[in-house]
């Protein structure tokens, strides 16, 4: 009897010995191997499963357009966003700021990379080894804008927009294509980027590892997200310009041509000369009017109209206007009140700036006549400001270009006007006072 109880102990002994045995090699085999350790080296800390797989997404699709050569680079204003606060140490680092998943694995639904147009062309074979490495995807394509003034081009299509998804998790790619103006530019879709058309410019690059992942991102991502917030893109209104011109037949003659040649080539010095300044700035009055009517300069307005906040103005203005070779014709009002520059540009073509002051419900700009010293107001509603298209040049025009436009010349602006009077005219003017005369000197300056 006691000899049983010996064996039996001696047997319990020995399977609980294994038991313990095979649960060390499990233990060690799962949780303690180099390569399950290195597994979780890859996710760069210990993220949720949803937060990884961002992270696994992103660098399946990274691998998939290195293997066809295409150029992407990461335009997500959420991991931008993350990135610019650390860019410092990230460009000095070559392996990235610090061990957890902190960029790629934050929450969001898609990360968007955007390409140029140029630099790829052969999208059957990315789809079918998208396919192939799991991914599903959608294309957004729309009529190529940049041939809308081209009657026999204007239904050609592009692509705007793909979309890669796998797991739970989607990539969007913006497509960006290079305009006549130098900049680049990219189609609406209604996402966290590209609401609405954008403008940008040309960006440059830079190389960096963010969660053990080479990635190319704007060089300054904080201007880039700036540039982003201000992107809104306004297509000309051709097929409504078209339909004016049936009405009203545009004017071909010599004079005319050589004015819009003329007037072209002082708007690009004008806007080369603000640019350069940093001197945020619209078009205005007659000038809009022509884009938004009729997509070109009105050839019998005699001049070039643009607009500026006050709050941008700079001193520098008048002496690099005139370095510019545009010399001042007239300088009406004050920086307080009621401010307006004009240059003599060549002939007998002249470029006006008129500077608009903010009130609580309402913008305004000021003009003086001369040789009475009365003061008039012109009245706008308020409006932000967004990217065009005109004479191959991007500029900005207020969003809300219809208000601006019938605040200025009343509800018949489709009417070509050709006799106007500055100081009745427009619908929105009001008489404002007169200067007084111990003040002429400064606020009505003639040259």
């Amino acid at each position: 009897m006691q000899k049983i109880n010996k064996n039996v102990v001696l047997a319990l002994l020995s399977l609980t010995s294994l038991v313990f045995l095979l649960f060390q090699l499990y233990y060690y085999k799962f949780y303690l191997s180099q390569k399950n350790g290195a597994v979780f080296s890859k996710v760069r800390g210990s993220q949720s499963g949803q937060d990884s797989t961002r992270w696994h997404v992103v660098r399946k699709f990274l691998g998939l357009i290195a293997s066809h050569n295409i150029p992407v680079y990461l335009i997500d204003p959420l991991i931008l966003g993350l990135v610019d606060k650390d860019i410092e140490q990230i460009r000095s680092s070559p392996d990235g700021p610090n061990p957890e998943c902190k960029y790629f694995c934050a929450p969001r639904d898609f990360t968007t990379f955007a390409l140029l147009d140029k630099t790829w062309k052969h999208e059957v074979g990315l789809f079918r080894t998208a396919e192939k490495m799991g991914f599903q995807w959608l294309k957004i394509i729309n009529k190529d804008p940049r041939l809308d003034g081209m009657d026999d081009l204007s239904g050609i299509e592009i692509p705007l927009h793909y979309i890669f998804k796998l797991a739970s998790h989607a990539i969007h790619l913006v497509v960006f294509y290079e305009r006549s103006g130098n900049y680049l530019w990219h189609g609406p879709l209604r996402l966290h980027f590209g609401r609405y058309p954008g403008a940008y410019e040309k960006p440059e690059l830079l190389l960096v590892s963010i969660d053990d992942i080479k990635v190319q991102i704007p060089k300054n991502p904080s201007s880039f997200l700036e540039e982003m917030s201000h992107s809104r893109f306004l297509e000309c209104r051709y097929r409504e310009a078209r339909a004016f011109f049936q009405l009203y037949p545009d004017d071909a003659s010599l004079d005319a041509v050589e004015f819009r040649k003329k007037a072209k080539s002082l708007l690009h010095l004008a806007a080369l000369t603000l640019n350069n300044l940093g001197v945020k700035f619209w078009l205005s009055s007659g000038t809009c009017l022509g884009w938004y009517r009729q997509c070109n300069v009105i050839p019998h307005s005699k001049d070039v109209d643009l607009g500026v906040f006050i709050r941008d103005y700079k001193a520098d203005i008048i002496p690099a206007f005139q370095k510019a070779g545009l010399p001042l014709k007239h300088k009406f009002g004050k920086v307080e009140d009621s401010l307006e520059l004009s240059f003599q540009g060549e002939d007998d073509v002249k470029l006006d700036i008129f500077f608009f002051y903010e009130e609580d419900d309402h913008i305004w700009n000021g003009g003086t006549q001369a040789k009475s010293g009365k003061k008039f107001k012109y009245l706008f509603p308020k409006f932000t400001l967004c990217w065009t298209e005109f004479v191959e040049l991007k500029v900005h025009v207020p969003c809300e270009t219809l208000q601006y436009v019938e605040a200025n010349y009343g509800p018949d602006w489709k009417v070509p006007v050709k006799t106007w009077d500055w100081k009745s005219s427009p619908s929105n003017v009001q008489y404002n006072g007169v200067w007084p005369v111990d003040e002429w000197d400064d606020v009505i300056q003639i040259y």
